[in-house]
């Protein structure tokens, strides 16, 4: 892969250069590729927890406010999917990772930023998750708390599934939601797809723009939750919703998580919202009035290996005014996008089309990497949203050698 190609500068400058790589790819327009005969076909790890899962997707539209990308349109619309405990169901299918339409485009424009992959040579569209479309919830344990996902800068929702699969089958309802506009793509009923309207050389302005923007779909987001509570269905397609679903999410218990911009995302709302209990970041800068003031709620920051308080002052005086529980942890080898689906499939890019896995996502043990990320995300949760005590913060753990507890 040339050196001059965005992804590679953004594994190169980290986490500030993620936002300007992603939507620079982002905002292409060529025709998306078809996948070649013999195009690559990948595989995501299973969950270990003990649910079956199920997984819908949801069309909101908030009218309440005209959409801050483009002009033209009068109202914000979301996608947003639920993945959440499922009841028995293997008769029906097991729900793609992408839509086909969002598939294609992501392998056009996002695929050989981030993987340095040629268009048709991977077939993101046969990428299955382990999850049941639209599988009645599971409610024999009752209402399950809630975690809300936000992707990296540029990103789709659907890059995230690794730790998502694993939170649902773990008795959690994961709201993954896809940023319009500043997504790279976003695939809406009917073969509908929105690529993105962000900058191409975004300025410091625009990022914060973003970021608030940003919090205000995911209150957007919880608002159409309380909806379902309260036995309403919120679909713009008024779609048959899996039974269970309403009523079946406990709004009390509220984490949020994020990769990059996403965990800033978690943060801010975390800071600003009063339903969000708990949140993780996944090695993102923070942006926002949450950057100077901090959180007094439970808070984890995960870190790769060259991100650290020295290196990002918004992680510094984050982590000083935060007041609440408070970890950071530090993955030995692990690089930026180790912390998403990256660190499940680079490897397979690597096996199959010699991609350099080291330079996406460092030279930890993958499957360790992944095994870890599931721990630790999961054992916080746990302790946070559904009261259950684990000595996995206590300090080194023999278990994750290659995890350092940052003091």
């Amino acid at each position: 892969m040339p050196t001059s190609t965005p992804g590679l500068r953004a594994r190169r400058t980290g986490v500030k250069a993620m936002g300007l790589a992603l939507a620079a790819v982002a905002t292409l327009t060529a025709a998306p590729a078809a996948a070649e005969p013999s195009a690559v076909k990948l595989r995501l790890p299973a969950p270990t927890g003990g649910s079956p899962i199920g997984v819908t997707d949801l069309h909101l539209v908030d009218k309440s406010r005209p959409d801050p990308w483009v002009a033209a349109r009068p109202y914000r619309e979301l996608m947003v999917s639920v993945w959440y405990p499922a009841g028995g169901s293997p008769r029906l299918p097991l729900a793609p990772q992408m839509a086909p339409l969002a598939a294609a485009d992501f392998d056009d424009t996002l695929a050989p930023a981030l993987f340095g992959t040629k268009p048709g040579t991977v077939d993101w569209a046969a990428t299955t998750t382990h999850a049941r479309a639209d599988a009645p919830v599971d409610r024999r344990a009752g209402r399950v708390p809630v975690v809300l996902f936000s992707a990296g800068a540029g990103a789709p929702r659907t890059i995230g599934a690794t730790l998502v699969e694993e939170l649902a089958s773990r008795g959690y309802a994961v709201v993954t939601v896809d940023h319009t506009y500043e997504a790279a793509q976003v695939e809406f009923p009917g073969g509908r797809l929105e690529r993105s309207a962000f900058p191409q050389r975004p300025t410091q302005e625009d990022m914060a723009k973003a970021q608030r923007v940003r919090e205000e779909d995911m209150r957007f987001v919880l608002d159409q939750l309380a909806r379902l509570g309260r036995g309403d269905n919120p679909d713009a397609e008024r779609r048959r919703l899996p039974a269970g679903l309403r009523g079946g999410l406990d709004l009390t218990r509220v984490g949020a998580l994020g990769h990059s911009m996403g965990g800033a995302t978690a943060a801010q709302l975390t800071h600003g919202d009063r339903r969000v209990d708990a949140s993780v970041n996944l090695d993102g800068g923070f942006r926002g009035s949450v950057a100077t003031t901090g959180v007094a709620k439970p808070f984890l920051q995960i870190a790769a290996e060259n991100h650290t308080r020295a290196s990002d002052p918004s992680w510094k005086s984050f982590w000083d005014r935060s007041t609440g529980w408070k970890r950071e942890l530090r993955f030995t080898g692990t690089a930026h996008y180790s912390f998403s689906d990256a660190e499940a499939v680079v490897p397979q890019l690597a096996g199959e089309l010699g991609v350099p896995a080291g330079d996406i996502i460092g030279t930890m043990d993958p499957r360790r990497a992944v095994t870890a990320q599931r721990a630790y995300v999961s054992a916080f949760f746990d302790l946070h949203l559904k009261g259950r005590q684990t000595t996995l913060f206590d300090g080194l753990s023999s278990r994750f050698p290659e995890v350092k507890p940052i003091p």
